[in-house]
């Protein structure tokens, strides 16, 4: 991966703008494509319409000769009904013999194309039928939809959807597969007059037959055909739809559109529907021609438009980088040599390309000679910023005067002249103890648990003094001990708890916790203490007035530790204070959780970051 990434750049940085000839090459080279881009597009964009015209103007041809087909049939199937209807119906009585002889005519001479020809009265009784054939046993005529639709359509035609024929008995047990053709007549039985249904089964298969011929293609277009109210009369893919429970996706499309061309958009695919009403039916056929249908006839056209177009470019793309290649190769080298010098922090080892024409090769020593004063300067400057803060950091720490060593030592001679031997052996214990964690061999950087062992030899000392009017709790994490911290920063902060937060409280009940605890990557050491707290003036002077004065102890304020850690450790690190008026106060140094080790704390003593 490291190997590909590395490739990439520098074939990014070989095609860089760098010169008047590489800023040639690639404005004329970007021309060239613009222009060859352009003409692809309208090449290609003109191909495809003029693809799609074609498609849909043939399936329209296709619609329209198919809707006459249908229409032709159907006013065959008319005729038939309208000779029971007018000519026979209308002028017998149907209690007469002969009627039964007229209709079985007119069945024999249309039979390939009609199933059954049958009379039914408005009660749905069954006068007559051809062929002749048993009724099945209560089919319940007068609930089905071709006798429902014929009573509400009264004087039109009504025509049902695709269903099998289960009024008669077959003797062969087959099921034939009809379309309805039904119509509210008049009837004559002697002297009265009365309603019926005409009904005419029509053979299914002869307009399956003629939309599956259409339908004789793998590309993806399709057709099919429904009635006014969306219900599928023929579907090429109807045994799927109805096994996944689905619809065709654009019948709302061809119910609530007129005839024509239109478009509907289904799951993110563009359709292209023509729609044709047939006649007397209200029944629609409809094409459905998918776009990538389209793109699919079209696609091996536009790849070889795309082929020439690429070779054009290339070509173009060839001729200008060999026509700049001879200028901007000493630019390249340049600026290969440059990168390289950044690389490598300047190393002395590294030098930049002198070579080209003559004003490259100046260019190249100018920049020679720059890199190498820059770098003396920029050795000088990390010199003088090292002993800068180191000047500071020392300058910091050598704030501490003699006044609690002086009360310290006073004490430690009021006790051997009392006689308190012992107090006088651990007071001496205690300030050696503080001493030598204070020089810390002249390390700045200590770990947690010296910082700590410091701040308990020193709070051991005050407890003397104070005669324990206050207690001490710490809570520190041994696993937080072994972590980095800039020496004398929790002493400073439990003395301003004593003399600020202990200061006025009576009956031994002064209280102070040192506590640790670590988020994500920072250590958190907070002193707390329920002393008389502070007013927000003078919390918010402690970390910003460098001029406050120090009313007692050693002089290391909360303004010198908190600069001393944000000079150790950055900007973003320092001291947090809380406080509130008789609440107490909480004083937390805010640090970055680095392990103590001798590599870290050099790193940070010569002030890197680690």
């Amino acid at each position: 991966m490291k190997k590909i990434r590395d490739s990439f750049y520098r074939i990014k940085n070989h095609f860089r703008f760098d010169g008047i000839q590489s800023i040639m090459m690639f404005t004329f080279a970007g021309l060239s494509v613009i222009v060859v881009l352009i003409l692809a597009i309208v090449f290609v964009l003109g191909f495809r319409d003029s693809s799609q015209n074609e498609y849909i103007s043939n399936s329209q041809v296709i619609v329209d000769e198919t809707g006459r087909s249908l229409e032709s049939f159907l006013v065959n199937m008319r005729h038939v009904s309208d000779t029971v209807a007018y000519n026979i119906l209308s002028e017998n009585d149907i209690s007469e013999p002969g009627l039964d002889h007229e209709i079985n005519l007119l069945y024999e001479a249309n039979q390939s194309t009609i199933r059954s020809i049958a009379l039914y009265n408005n009660y749905g009784s069954l006068l007559m039928a051809e062929p002749l054939a048993n009724q099945k046993e209560d089919p319940n005529v007068t609930r089905q939809e071709w006798f429902t639709g014929a009573m509400e359509e009264m004087e039109n035609l009504y025509f049902s959807t695709p269903h099998v024929q289960n009024l008669f008995q077959d003797e062969a047990q087959k099921y034939h597969w009809v379309i309805s053709m039904s119509r509210m007549v008049e009837l004559t039985s002697g002297n009265s007059q009365g309603t019926g249904v005409l009904l005419v089964d029509m053979n299914y298969s002869d307009v399956e037959r003629t939309m599956e011929q259409i339908n004789d293609n793998d590309n993806g277009q399709y057709y099919y055909l429904c009635d006014d109210q969306g219900n599928l009369i023929f579907h090429p893919y109807q045994t799927g739809l109805e096994l996944n429970g689905e619809t065709e996706p654009t019948i709302r499309t061809a119910v609530s559109q007129s005839d024509g061309v239109h478009t509907a958009f289904v799951r993110g695919q563009t359709m292209h529907v023509v729609v044709r009403t047939i006649a007397y039916t209200g029944w629609k056929i409809v094409a459905v021609i998918p776009e990538s249908t389209i793109m699919r006839s079209t696609g091996a056209n536009i790849w070889m438009i795309l082929f020439f177009i690429t070779v054009v470019l290339i070509l173009a793309l060839i001729v200008n980088r060999f026509a700049s290649i001879r200028i901007s190769r000493p630019i390249l080298e340049l600026n290969e040599s440059v990168k390289n010098l950044e690389a490598s922090d300047m190393d002395s080892g590294s030098e930049i390309y002198i070579g080209g024409p003559s004003e490259i090769r100046h260019l190249g020593s100018t920049i020679q000679h720059s890199y190498e004063e820059i770098q003396r300067l920029m050795e000088e400057v990390v010199r003088e910023e090292r002993q800068r803060r180191k000047n500071e950091m020392d300058a910091l720490q050598s704030q501490i005067n003699p006044h609690f060593l002086y009360n310290t030592l006073d004490s430690i001679t009021w006790m051997i002249e009392g006689g308190r031997d012992e107090d006088a052996t651990y007071m001496i214990t205690q300030l050696a103890k503080l001493l030598r964690i204070s020089l810390s061999k002249g390390r700045t950087i200590i770990p947690v648990s010296d910082e700590l062992k410091h701040a308990k030899s020193y709070m051991n000392i005050q407890k003397y003094r104070y005669k324990d009017s206050f207690t001490v709790t710490y809570d520190v994490p041994e696993e937080y001990e072994n972590y980095c911290t800039v020496k004398l920063v929790i002493q400073p902060i439990l003395e301003n708890a004593i003399y600020y937060g202990m200061e006025g409280m009576v009956d031994d009940d002064g209280e102070i916790v040192v506590k640790a605890e670590k988020k994500d990557n920072d250590l958190y050491i907070s002193v707390t203490d329920n002393g008389m707290g502070m007013d927000q003036e003078t919390l918010d002077s402690l970390l910003t007035d460098e001029n406050r004065v120090h009313k007692h102890g050693s002089g290391v304020g909360l303004l010198n530790v908190h600069n001393r850690i944000r000079l150790m450790f950055g900007e973003q690190y320092g001291l947090i204070i809380e406080s509130e008026p008789d609440e107490g106060t909480c004083v937390t140094i805010h640090i970055p959780a680095i392990e103590y080790n001798e590599e870290n704390r050099k790193e940070l003593e010569s002030g890197r970051i680690v």
